[in-house]
């Protein structure tokens, strides 16, 4: 994977929405440090995060997390923990695995040279026969 030159950080892309004051960004952040290695692989001009909550402190309370990267699907996640420690730390594990699963999607499995080197598509190697290959690896 290549160096990302300015990574993103949940300190530089969080931003607060309804329910939170600009006060409850820095404890926030600090809830949501654990992202910081998982962001890193992405610019951080290109990366937002924005959470939110609905009814705080109330008995249906819901907390939403959202992020936006450049070229890639917007990642919604909620909670309705009643604990607002708890609910947050819900979005942002939940948060955690979905930016795993989306990596995972994009990345060939099981060949490091496959994700480091391109390869050119298209062309096949006629000296290997196909079937010997499959009967080699049963």
């Amino acid at each position: 994977m290549s160096a990302v030159a300015n990574p993103a950080t949940v300190a530089e892309c969080l931003r607060v929405g309804a329910g939170f004051s600009q006060g409850d960004r820095n404890w926030i952040a600090e809830q949501f440090a654990t992202l910081d290695a998982r962001l890193a692989g992405f610019h951080a001009d290109a990366t937002e995060l924005e959470v939110s909550v609905k009814d705080r402190e109330a008995r249906g309370q819901k907390v939403t997390l959202e992020c936006w990267i450049a070229g890639r699907q917007k990642i919604v996640t909620t909670s309705a923990e009643e604990d607002l420690h708890a609910a947050l730390n819900d979005v942002r594990d939940d948060l955690r695995r979905r930016l795993n699963d989306a990596k995972t999607r994009q990345e060939p499995r099981h060949n490091k040279h496959l994700r480091d080197i391109p390869q050119p598509q298209g062309e096949v190697d006629e000296s290997v026969d196909p079937t010997r290959a499959d009967a080699e690896t049963a």
